[in-house]
């Protein structure tokens, strides 16, 4: 009767464990349901930015303690990053671009004082307000940050000509607390061809840039291919002896002749190498008729501009180029985001995919439903509604990039 007694009990003990561990088919359940799901799963899971481009921002904008100039600490009426709505939607550790403009090229030393200028900056935003935000060098201080209730400041170098011509600043800039390395920007620069860049200096990487690539993987900085020409890109990859990623491109599919997206080949290439991307989130990049319609809209926005004598700064001209756009250039969807997630993991699976949104970085371009940062929620309802699993989101928010991340770490500290 004991006997009985107990194994009824352990039955019981598996039936409710079972019960309780039971996948939740978020397919089934309403939108708003499936948001709330969203949300939860944004709060409580660390989420991981590739790309945003707060730093240039704050330059721009003047960045002080006087908050009538810029303080991202509190709700800013423009941008897409500040402190409350990174909160609101979940956002632990965006990636701050250090971005120099090719512009600075030209200039011998510039891009180097740029990105130097631009780490203080993001550093200073961590000392002003460390109750808010604070640095992050690796994925243990993100987890460490997220345990505080933290978001982490980890940094990218949007553009390698801050290395200038000098091997040695590979190092120098590890040691400033750069974890990744956009090889180029919107031109060749000395390490490489750029994808916006006609030119191809090189044939893809100079001699100089694979050095570059080389000593990266030795200090332990990340190879970012966003923004290279396909030639470049297949000259890191055949060097590199760690995982790379693109921290902020999509699925050339979708945007038919536009390089600066990521081919099927150069996806397949990037996942057999172990890397991630980044998708971004730009209107321009995710869909070419809306490209297309942009450079339309454009166009007649100047004409009328100059007709009316009008600049875009006068609310006239604001409300009539909000209408005309609303009207004739409608945005893509937080759907149309959606699709390049499905395009990479039907081509190379779940564990090659990520977020790098590109905010602050694309103007207005951004698809309806994921304006700013608070709006991530928007886009894991979508793939939720897609079939994708909570574990898949967590793959997509932070540990895909983390396994890359820790990867180019270890074979570092394996050079020492």
């Amino acid at each position: 009767m004991k006997y009985h007694l107990l194994i009824g009990i352990a039955l019981l003990v598996v039936s409710s464990v079972t019960a309780q561990e039971a996948p939740i088919d978020y397919k089934k359940l309403s939108d708003i349901e499936r948001l709330q799901a969203a949300q939860k799963i944004a709060q409580t899971t660390i989420m991981v930015d590739g790309h945003v481009d707060l730093p240039y921002r704050m330059k721009v904008g003047g960045f002080t303690l006087q908050r009538e100039i810029l303080d991202v600490s509190v709700r800013t009426p423009d941008g897409n990053f500040d402190y409350p709505r990174a909160k609101e939607g979940g956002l632990d550790a965006p990636f701050m671009s250090i971005y120099i403009p090719a512009a600075n090229q030209v200039i011998p030393g510039a891009s180097k004082a740029l990105a130097d200028s631009l780490i203080l900056m993001t550093e200073r935003l961590a000392a002003t307000f460390p109750e808010k935000f604070a640095m992050a060098y690796s994925p243990k201080d993100i987890e460490a940050n997220f345990a505080k209730g933290l978001i982490s400041l980890p940094m990218g170098m949007e553009n390698g000509a801050g290395i200038e011509d000098d091997l040695n600043n590979v190092s120098y800039f590890y040691k400033r607390g750069i974890r990744y390395i956009t090889l180029t920007h919107g031109k060749d620069n000395l390490i490489g061809d750029a994808s916006y860049d006609t030119s191809a200096t090189y044939g893809g990487l100079s001699e100089f840039g694979k050095k570059v690539v080389a000593e990266m993987n030795r200090v332990g900085i990340l190879v970012d291919l966003s923004h290279v020409s396909d030639n470049t890109f297949r000259d890191a990859l055949a060097i590199s002896k760690v995982p790379v990623i693109a921290s902020h491109s999509s699925v050339r599919k979708f945007t038919p002749g536009f390089e600066r997206n990521m081919s099927d080949e150069l996806i397949y290439a990037l996942a057999k190498n172990g890397g991630v991307m980044l998708i971004n989130f730009g209107g321009t990049f995710i869909d070419s008729a809306y490209a297309s319609g942009a450079s339309k809209v454009r166009e007649h926005v100047v004409n009328w501009l100059a007709e009316n004598n009008l600049s875009r700064r006068d609310p006239q001209a604001q409300k009539y180029i909000q209408d005309y756009t609303d009207l004739h250039n409608p945005f893509p969807t937080v759907s149309r985001v959606a699709d390049h997630f499905d395009h990479v993991v039907e081509l190379v699976g779940i564990d090659h995919v990520g977020l790098g949104s590109d905010f602050d970085g694309v103007g207005d371009s951004l698809p309806t439903g994921l304006k700013d940062v608070s709006m991530f929620p928007n886009l894991l309802a979508e793939l939720l509604k897609r079939g994708y699993s909570k574990e898949d989101l967590e793959k997509i928010c932070y540990k895909n990039i983390f396994r890359v991340w820790q990867a180019v770490e270890d074979f570092a500290a394996s050079q020492k």
